[in-house]
């Protein structure tokens, strides 16, 4: 229950009042059906001759504020009786059962009512906050995490606590008010019989809480299945030509069809084991309801109370209302209990720790650069495991509106280099700086604002090609978005599709060859106009034809900016003001192409390799 209390804290607290108007309302339900049931007691007294008392109006203050309204109620009815007749009166108090009835019945659907945008906007917050974090953390959180995972986090995980805990909470806010209520109730007729009960409840409560103590490690468990059985229909899919290729179809199946017998396992003993709380609660009470009824009775045949039949068939009714209350927060414990595995693992993402944050005092970004903005590498050391450093002491200096390539063997440290200037990652040890400030003396926003990235694979969204363009610029015209695909040399083929820049895309871009999603995401730095660009092997993946044409694009975008390109085919950036050759994460040549062809080392290596020498 502790951590159902921290949960409404957390995500709860903006619908406070529905839980005030929703409790208020509880109240009132239950205050009327207590009522409702006491207005049978007086016609069962007197009616069929149980009370023969002589009943005399007395004032309000002449007593105990109890026994003179029951003396007065009593007294109230006699004379309705006197006057109409038993047969009226039944049908006048049968009424009012009728009414009071009724309010009761409104009074809980508005205590539902009040409920129910509690209940959903948690659900939407916390999957709006599970987003946000999603798109917030770095890079390097992805790289320990499988995506179906945390797919199944997001949606199977969110949809377990909008079934349990979200649908508990109106139970949780209704039966804890109506067990008081007819507990105090039960106080007022007999304590000594309610004695009894506080004796048998917690008995029961026990025996539920035993029974489903486990479920919370089982449902966490096929949580975690879930997201397994998720990871590889998303890995299927993304390497279904691998598979196919392999004839791996068997395989894979056999791999899918082991995890999904898992879960069924998991489930199928989850499943169970929930079932019996209602079954288990309704015997439970059974029993209760025997017991007391033994009990009383023979407290009342014996003569040590002094309740009589009537208040006992009354106190019954009120002990009876009080099971299905009670038999309900089982149930919602049980629920729980599912819910709780399930805000686990939606913690370790909303909980995750962030190291990509903004300063305290964050350095304003100047709105003036025109020409590119300088960048420059001081000491820099970095690790991905705080191990082996991938890059160590980097020194470089970029000055505004100057062309740096990087050149060398794959997993020399290019990549990570050039990830390190929008902060996709911080420095181990030393410092990057552009403009003269460190990159993590500017908002992250700030500093990714001022760069345009290109990378080896063009990513689209399944949007259409205007909105691809678009992207991060949503109040661009469509001028600027047509002059883009001009400069980026995609406005023909775009124009060619069946409904030109509204064309989808279609997934990741699969409408379109390589050549011409790399295009659309140039049109989008184009249209970005980024005073810093980073070009991370731009044309690497693409036939000549292709590649002369993103390369005519790349140098119109080049044109007038701060440019760092990662480069394997040394063709494209035998032009740039420095070369900077990299080896085991470290420079070691730099220099004009001419320069390092001269120096007969690496770099001149690297260019007969490729037949450009």
């Amino acid at each position: 229950m502790k951590d159902l209390f921290l949960f409404m804290r957390r995500f709860a607290a903006p619908y406070k009042w529905n839980v005030v108007v929703s409790v208020l309302f509880n109240f009132l339900t239950m205050v009327l059906t207590v009522f409702s049931f006491a207005f049978i007691m007086p016609i069962l007294r007197i009616l069929f001759n149980l009370d023969t008392t002589s009943y005399v109006w007395q004032d309000w203050t002449s007593g105990q504020f109890q026994d003179v309204l029951i003396n007065n109620f009593y007294w109230y009815v006699t004379q309705i009786i006197g006057r109409v007749g038993a047969s009226a009166t039944l049908a006048l108090m049968a009424t009012a059962l009728v009414v009071a009835t009724l309010l009761k019945v409104l009074a809980a659907y508005f205590s539902e009512y009040c409920v129910i945008p509690m209940r959903n906007g948690v659900i939407t917050d916390i999957r709006n906050q599970m987003f946000a974090k999603i798109v917030s953390l770095p890079m390097g959180f992805y790289s320990h995490e499988r995506k179906g995972d945390i797919m199944s986090r997001l949606l199977g995980d969110v949809g377990e606590i909008e079934a349990s805990i979200a649908a508990s909470i109106a139970g949780l806010v209704k039966n804890p008010i109506q067990i008081i209520g007819y507990l105090f109730v039960m106080v007022v007729l007999s304590w000594q019989l309610t004695v009894f009960v506080f004796i048998l409840l917690p008995i029961a409560g026990w025996i539920m809480g035993t029974v489903g103590k486990k479920l919370k490690a089982a449902s966490l468990e096929a949580q975690n299945k879930l997201g397994s059985i998720l990871s590889t229909v998303e890995e299927t899919i993304g390497g279904l030509r691998v598979i196919k290729a392999f004839n791996a179809e068997q395989q894979m199946t056999k791999v899918f069809e082991g995890e999904t017998g898992d879960y069924k396992r998991l489930s199928n003993a989850i499943q169970r084991r929930w079932s019996l709380a209602h079954p288990m609660s309704e015997f439970l009470g059974t029993i209760a309801v025997a017991v007391v009824l033994w009990f009383g009775g023979a407290i009342i045949i014996n003569g040590e109370t002094s309740i009589d039949a009537p208040g006992f068939i009354y106190y019954m009714v009120i002990f009876y209302s009080l099971i299905n209350p009670a038999k309900e927060l089982t149930r919602v414990g049980y629920t729980l209990r599912k819910g709780m595995a399930a805000l686990e693992r939606i913690d370790k993402i909303l909980k995750a720790d962030n190291p990509i944050k903004d300063p305290e005092k964050p350095v304003a970004m100047s709105t003036t650069l025109k020409r590119g903005g300088s960048v420059e590498f001081k000491d820099v050391n970095f690790s991905y495991d705080g191990e082996r450093y991938v890059l160590q002491d980097i020194n470089l200096k970029i000055k505004a509106g100057m062309t740096v390539a990087l050149v060398g063997q794959s997993g020399s440290g290019k990549s990570t280099m050039v990830d390190l200037i929008p902060r996709f990652w911080d420095v181990a040890h030393g410092e990057v700086m552009v403009e003269g400030n460190s990159v993590g003396d500017y908002k992250v926003a700030d500093l990714r604002s001022i760069m345009g990235i290109v990378n080896q694979e063009p990513i689209l969204f399944n949007d259409t090609i205007y909105n691809n363009i678009a992207f991060g610029c949503p109040d661009a015209t469509q001028e600027q978005v047509e002059e883009a695909a001009k400069i980026a040399n995609a406005y023909e083929f775009i124009i060619s599709t069946e409904k030109g820049f509204q064309t989808l895309a279609g997934d990741r871009g699969s409408r379109f060859s390589g050549g011409q999603r790399q295009r659309i995401s140039i049109a989008r730095a184009v249209l970005k106009n980024p005073p810093i660009l980073i070009l991370d092997e731009a044309t690497s993946a693409l036939d000549t034809e292709s590649e002369r044409l993103v390369q005519e694009a790349l140098e119109r975008l080049m044109k007038n900016r701060t440019t760092i390109v990662v480069a394997h085919r040394l063709s494209t950036i035998t032009n740039a003001d420095l070369i900077c050759v990299m080896q085991d994460g470290k420079i070691v040549e730099r220099g004009t192409h001419k320069e390092l062809i001269s120096q007969n080392g690496v770099y001149r290596h690297l260019v007969e390799m490729q037949s450009l020498g």
